[in-house]
């Protein structure tokens, strides 16, 4: 890149840093119209320069020019951006279609390169090394089985399965894999059940949703030469990525965990503030929940393939390698299931504390209306008509509620004074326990 293009570069990141600024501020026509203009900038910029400008700016902003971006430049752009915001842009990718999404991949000068397929022929003269089919519909399954002879699972029907169905090799060879990938959204956080089939050294993967794992392996094996050199390399890097976004989103709860400790360790929490907090836990709970079940099916997987001796002694190291990372991922997990366990109980002690205080509240109100009960209910005898037979009844009555009032204040105070010398008995025991460990 030339200096004048660096020049003409940052004119164009300092206009697009206005237009965002504005676009902040302005009414909603007003906005339009500043998005309308922020589209033109970005069709100035080639892949690389918007990957560097991406960079520049906060998430926000980020995220409102990432949604103006043609969905054919996004690939160019994730491909040379650097890896922690290629992640973040690519857990929130949505396919365009979601109703079917079949991509074919070869190995082209040791990259990972995708063949666009319209028809069965095109399908039939490709030289795949990756199949991967997201909600595919039969039409596409049966291409796969005419062309390759491989049966694949339709993925409405992938569910929950004992072991021996899970991984398993076929009479022809085929070798079976039905692995849970995670799925960590803002609003649902789930397990993706994905078909694995390993045939001829092509890799067939059919899955229900299209996951930020395997977007991210497609990225990397199309960005780095001899990444891979064959399917089984595929399907364990698949693996790998699954587990280093599991370990993503284990950070994403140690720092969700962080800000609601800080709400727990407060003095004081109302009821509606423990609600919030007890939903919070809950939801990092059952992500944790997710996680370990997410590495524990990898690692079942990885040790069926290490089992069946499918894998080259390189790859037998890899495969040790990803195994040593699920097993300090399950440290993390454990010491995450106790921190949510501690805070949920001091979210739950909180609650109980400030019942305590209510049922005090309601403890001294009955107390102190209790002696009133008695001298109202005697104002309501006759016997008192017949005592203040002499007495008007307006003065005798106002005595009557003056003697209420009185009463009253008295036992209140009396409350207070018997509660005030507990408190002090209390802190002098404190002190002179005190006094005797610093001895």
């Amino acid at each position: 890149m030339s200096n004048h293009d660096e020049i003409n570069n940052k004119e164009t990141i300092l206009n697009v840093r206005g237009v965002l600024a504005r676009h902040r501020l302005v009414e909603e026509l007003v906005r339009k119209q500043n998005l309308v203009e922020l589209q033109r900038l970005l069709d100035q910029l080639d892949a690389q320069s918007m990957a560097q400008m991406l960079e520049i700016f906060s998430p926000e902003d980020r995220q409102i020019i990432w949604d103006l971006i043609a969905e054919p430049q996004k690939e160019e752009i994730l491909i040379v951006m650097p890896y922690d915001t290629r992640v973040e842009l690519a857990a929130d990718f949505r396919a365009r279609n979601r109703n079917m999404v079949i991509r074919i991949f070869d190995l082209h000068e040791g990259l990972l390169r995708q063949i666009p397929i319209e028809t069965k022929a095109d399908l039939a003269h490709a030289k795949p090394i990756w199949i991967d089919l997201v909600m595919p519909e039969d039409e596409h399954l049966n291409w796969a089985q005419d062309v390759f002879g491989v049966d694949l699972p339709n993925p409405k029907e992938l569910t929950d399965l004992e072991t021996s169905a899970r991984f398993y090799v076929e009479d022809n060879g085929e070798v079976h894999l039905h692995s849970d990938f995670l799925l960590d959204r803002k609003d649902a956080s789930r397990n993706i059940a994905v078909a694995f089939v390993l045939k001829k050294d092509i890799l067939f993967s059919v899955r229900s949703e299209e996951l930020p794992a395997f977007r991210l392996q497609r990225l990397r094996a199309r960005a780095e030469s001899d990444y891979i050199s064959n399917a089984k390399d595929l399907l364990l890097d698949l693996y790998a990525a699954d587990v280093e976004y599991s370990a993503n989103a284990l950070e994403d709860i140690y720092m969700e965990l962080e800000g609601v400790g800080r709400q727990v360790f407060k003095s004081y929490m109302t009821d509606e503030e423990a609600a919030k907090i007890l939903a919070a836990i809950a939801e990092e709970e059952d992500l944790n929940g997710r996680i370990r079940r997410n590495v524990l099916d990898t690692r079942r997987a990885l040790s069926f393939l290490m089992r069946g001796k499918f894998l080259s002694e390189t790859q037998h190291e890899d495969v040790r390698e990803i195994l040593r990372d699920i097993e300090s991922l399950d440290g993390h997990t454990s010491f995450l299931v106790n921190k949510i366990n501690f805070q949920m109980d001091a979210t739950v002690g909180f609650i109980n504390v400030n019942q305590n205080k209510d049922l005090k509240r309601l403890t001294v109100i009955s107390l102190v209306f209790m002696p009133l009960n008695v001298i109202a209910g005697i104002g309501g005898m006759s016997e008192f008509s017949m005592m203040t037979a002499g007495i008007p009844w307006q003065m005798a009555y106002s005595g009557l509620l003056t003697g209420l009032a009185f009463v009253s204040w008295l036992t209140f105070m009396g409350v207070q004074f018997f509660e005030r010398r507990k408190i002090r008995r209390l802190s002098m025991a404190s002190r002179t326990n005190h006094k005797i460990q610093t001895r």
